[in-house]
C-alpha cells in the first residue's frame, strides 16, 4: 500500500468516526424527544482494490480502501410494537369504561338539591307517618310536597346522565377528527420517506420516528393494523378495513342519528346519492352497513374487540337516553341496552321512578282521590311535554309532574272514605307498595328488592361493577407498562450507554488522526530526504 493510499484509508476512518459522534450526539440531545428512536451506526468496508488476479496457489493481490459509514439504522422491535400499540389501545377501552363508572356513580351520588337518596328516604319516610295518621293534614300535605321533590330531583338526576352522554358524544366527534388529522399527516409522511429512500442515499429516521409516534396515538383510540410496503409507504386499517393506503386517506365520515348522536362510519365501502346541492348523502341503512365499530359483537380480549378509546366512549354512550320501556324483552335489553353503562344505569332508574308513580297512581285511583270527571288529569302524578327530555310514551322521568291541583290543595288527598271514617286501608296500600320486594334492577337480576331499597342497590350495582372495571383497568395497566418497558429497553436512549459510545468513537477519530499525522510524517521526511 502507498503513503497517499493509507492517507486515504484514515481519511475514511476519520469521517466514519466523526459521523458516528454526530449520530451519538443526535441520541443524547433527543433522549427526552416524544416518539423518538435510538440510532444506532453501521459500518462496512469499502471495495478492496484489486492489483492482480488469484492464481492457482495465490490469493488475489488487493489493497484496502477503508472504512465507510454504511447506514444509521433505527433500533426497534418490530414485535414489540405491534404487542405495545395492542395492550395501549386495551388499556385506553378499561380506562374509559372504569372512568365513565366513576362519573356515574358520582352522579348518583350526588350532593346539595340534587340529593335524590335523600328525596326518596324523605318520601318513604313521610308515607310511614301516613300509615300512622292518614287524617293528619301536615302528614298529607308533606305527602304531596315529597312527592314534587321526588320528582324534581330524579329529573335532574336522568338530565345529568343524558348531559354526559352528550358530553361523550362530543369526545366521539374530536376523536374522529383526530383520527383523520393523523391519517392526513401518515399519507404527508409516507411521500417524504418514499421520496427521499428512492434515492437510496440516506434514511429519513426522524421521519419514521414521527410516523411510528402517530401509530402509537391511534393504536390508543382504536384497533388498528398495519404495514409497510417496499417502497416505504405505510397502510393502516382500523377494524379490518382500509383507513389509509400508501398515499391515499379514506375519511372516517360521522352521521347523526334520529337523537343527535355522531355515528362513525366509512363511506367508501357503502352507496349513495347526491342531492341538489351536489352533495353525497348516505341514508341511515346504509350508515348502519358502514360502521366502523361493530357495537354488538361480545366484548372479549381473545376475540381483541376490547381495544381502542373510541370504541369504549361509543360503548359508555350508546346511541340514545334510554328508559325503562326497554327492559321488556330480555333478549333487547341484552342488546340494545345493557353494554352501554350510561343506559343501562338510566333505563334502571326510570323504572324506579315509574313504579313509584304507576303504584302510587293506582291506589290513590282506586280509593278515589279525583275531583273532576278526567281520572288521568286527576291523578297525583301526570304526565307533561318537557323538551329536551323524554318523549317516549308512557310513564318515565322527563314526561312526569305532580299534579297541581293537589299542588295547591293537598286536602283532596284527606284520607277520608265517603263515610267519614278515616282511610287506612289506602295508606297502608302504599306502605306496603314501598315494603314488598318485588321489583328488580333490570331482567337479568335475580335480587328481588323494593322501593325504598331499589336506590340504594342501583347505587351499589355502580360502584360494584366500577371495583370491576378498575382492576381490569389496573392489571391492563400494568401489563401495557410492562410491554412499554420491554419495547424502551430496545428504542430508548440510554444516556450512559451513549457517553460510552461516544468515548469509543472519539478515540477512534483520534486513532485515525494520528494514524494520519503518522504517514504524512513519513511522507514529508521522505520527500526532504531524497529532495523531491
Amino acid at each position: 500500500m502507498s503513503l497517499f493510499s493509507g492517507l486515504y484509508v484514515g481519511t475514511t476512518a476519520l469521517r466514519v468516526a466523526s459521523d458516528a459522534l454526530n449520530t451519538t450526539a443526535h441520541n443524547l440531545s433527543n433522549a427526552d424527544t416524544l416518539g423518538y428512536t435510538r440510532q444506532q451506526v453501521s459500518q462496512s468496508s469499502r471495495h478492496y482494490n484489486i492489483l492482480a488476479g488469484a492464481t492457482v496457489s495465490t490469493s488475489a493481490k488487493e489493497i484496502g480502501m477503508g472504512v465507510r459509514y454504511a447506514e444509521t439504522r433505527q433500533v426497534r422491535d418490530v414485535f414489540l410494537d405491534q404487542v405495545y400499540r395492542r395492550e395501549s389501545g386495551r388499556s385506553a377501552y378499561y380506562e374509559v369504561s372504569y372512568e365513565a363508572l366513576v362519573h356515574v356513580q358520582n352522579l348518583l351520588g350526588e350532593s346539595g338539591e340534587r340529593n335524590f337518596s335523600e328525596a326518596i328516604s324523605d318520601y318513604w319516610e313521610t308515607i310511614q307517618e301516613l300509615a300512622i295518621d292518614p287524617s293528619n293534614a301536615v302528614t298529607q300535605g308533606l305527602f304531596v310536597s315529597k312527592a314534587q321533590t321526588l320528582i324534581e330531583r330524579a329529573t335532574n338526576v336522568y338530565k345529568s346522565l343524558v348531559d354526559y352522554q352528550n358530553n361523550l358524544n362530543n369526545e366521539v366527534e374530536k376523536h374522529v377528527k383526530k383520527l383523520n388529522d393523523y391519517a392526513k399527516r401518515v399519507v404527508e409522511l409516507n411521500r417524504e420517506i418514499a421520496k427521499i429512500e428512492g434515492g437510496g442515499v440516506e434514511h429519513p429516521n426522524d421521519l419514521r420516528d414521527a410516523r411510528n409516534y402517530i401509530l402509537d396515538q391511534m393504536a390508543e383510540l382504536c384497533n388498528i393494523s398495519y404495514s409497510e410496503d417496499a417502497n416505504g409507504y405505510v397502510s393502516i386499517q382500523i377494524e379490518g378495513v382500509d383507513f389509509v393506503k400508501g398515499n391515499i386517506h379514506y375519511e372516517m365520515m360521522m352521521s347523526e342519528n334520529e337523537y343527535g348522536y355522531s355515528i362513525p362510519f366509512w363511506p367508501h365501502i357503502i352507496e349513495s346519492t347526491v342531492n341538489a346541492d351536489g352533495e353525497r348523502v348516505y341514508s341511515p341503512e346504509e350508515v348502519a352497513k358502514g360502521q366502523v365499530f361493530n357495537l354488538e359483537r361480545e366484548i372479549s380480549s381473545a376475540a381483541n374487540t376490547d381495544i381502542g378509546k373510541l370504541k369504549g366512549i361509543l360503548l359508555a354512550r350508546g346511541d340514545h337516553p334510554a328508559d325503562c320501556s326497554e327492559m321488556t324483552d330480555a333478549e333487547e335489553y341484552d342488546k340494545k341496552i345493557a353494554p352501554s353503562i350510561i343506559m343501562n344505569v338510566e333505563a334502571e332508574f326510570d323504572r324506579l321512578i315509574n313504579g313509584i308513580v304507576t303504584t302510587v297512581n293506582k291506589i290513590l285511583g282506586d280509593a278515589g282521590y279525583t275531583d273532576g270527571t278526567d281520572a288521568t288529569d286527576n291523578l297525583l302524578f301526570v304526565r307533561i311535554n318537557t323538551e329536551g327530555m323524554n318523549a317516549a310514551e308512557g310513564w318515565h322521568i322527563g314526561n312526569i309532574a305532580v299534579n297541581s291541583k293537589f299542588l295547591q290543595e293537598p286536602a283532596l288527598l284527606n284520607f277520608v272514605k265517603p263515610d267519614d271514617k278515616v282511610d287506612q286501608e289506602t295508606a297502608d296500600k302504599l306502605k306496603e307498595a314501598f315494603e314488598k320486594e318485588i321489583y328488580t334492577l333490570n331482567p337479568n337480576s335475580e335480587k328481588r328488592t323494593n322501593f325504598a331499597n331499589f336506590y340504594n342497590d342501583l347505587v351499589f350495582q355502580v360502584a360494584n361493577t366500577g371495583e370491576v372495571n378498575k382492576l381490569l383497568y389496573e392489571y391492563q395497566l400494568d401489563t401495557q407498562e410492562e410491554t412499554s418497558f420491554a419495547r424502551e429497553q430496545v428504542l430508548g436512549v440510554s444516556s450512559d450507554e451513549e457517553l460510552q459510545f461516544m468515548i469509543r468513537f472519539q478515540n477512534a477519530y483520534n486513532v485515525a488522526s494520528r494514524y494520519i499525522s503518522t504517514l504524512n510524517s513519513m511522507l514529508e521526511s521522505m520527500l526532504n530526504q531524497f529532495g523531491a
